[in-house]
């Protein structure tokens, strides 16, 4: 089973080091999302309809709402991944929301300069950093491989992963998910209520927010467990009873399934930074 070394969430978001050792869902972040690989074998991400390599002199970097899942190599041991999720609202607050994080490219070279960077803002995450120490070097770091995917930049990314929804009746759904996610939520029920067939929803919903329905409800009731976990010291069974599964193993499998561990061992290692 993977486990979390470090969890901190923050007003940037979460900086995290992990040692995965096993595959996740297809899922997505409302977040910017940065991946580093720091020890071990390498791996793979898959963004989109695109594979790519986690290696020591890379850096791959998702934009918030981007459909990836992890794929390693080593099985057994894992390899050590520091990761960053990071709060479009905290990095361009003053930005319109499809415009305040997106990525330039992908995957992006990792300088001599950028890896000696990652690395100690890592090794900081690791040794319980003070919230001013951890909030600036997140800062410093993120503005570097903000400008490094743009310089690097090739190609334009998908433009559906911005964030934008104009249609009327998806934001209405949207509405309807946010108000109370939990895996007992018909999003059948929800397409009917928005006046959309089933597979008008389902098309129309894509167009729109560039995920399924049922990956971006996911995307909820996962944000909604992380806090329970960190904000509450309530049991793993009423958590998960709260966001709509009927025992604590179908939470316990839906979790590990996004996040690659066992929510107990996200519990553990997790620490809130206040302001």
């Amino acid at each position: 089973m993977s486990r979390a070394l470090a969890v901190f969430h923050g007003r940037f978001g979460r900086a995290t080091v992990y040692q995965l050792n096993r595959p996740f869902n297809i899922h997505a972040h409302r977040e910017g999302h940065l991946i580093f690989h720091v020890g071990g074998r390498q791996a793979c991400l898959d963004v989109n309809d695109g594979r790519y390599e986690l290696t020591e002199d890379s850096v791959v970097a998702v934009n918030p709402w981007e459909p990836h899942n992890f794929l390693p190599s080593d099985l057994e041991g894992g390899a050590i991944f520091f990761v960053l999720y990071v709060n479009a609202e905290w990095f361009a607050p003053d930005a319109p929301g499809a415009d305040r994080l997106r990525f330039g490219r992908t995957q992006f070279k990792r300088s001599v300069a950028l890896d000696k960077h990652v690395r100690r803002t890592a090794a900081l995450v690791c040794g319980a950093p003070s919230l001013n120490t951890l909030d600036g070097e997140l800062r410093a770091l993120i503005d570097i491989c903000y400008d490094e995917s743009w310089q690097q930049a090739e190609t334009a990314r998908d433009p559906r992963a911005n964030g934008s929804v104009t249609d009327f009746r998806v934001r209405r759904c949207i509405k309807m998910m946010s108000q109370s996610p939990g895996a007992e939520i018909e999003l059948d029920t929800i397409a009917r209520e928005s006046g959309l067939s089933r597979p008008h929803f389902y098309r129309l919903f894509r167009i729109q927010t560039g995920v399924t329905p049922h990956l971006y409800l996911n995307t909820l009731i996962m944000e909604q467990a992380l806090e329970a976990l960190v904000a509450s010291e309530a049991p793993m069974a009423d958590i998960g009873f709260d966001l709509g599964f009927s025992s604590q193993s179908g939470f316990t499998r839906f979790f590990a399934a996004n996040v690659g561990m066992a929510p107990t061992d996200y519990r553990r290692a997790a620490k809130v930074l206040r302001a």
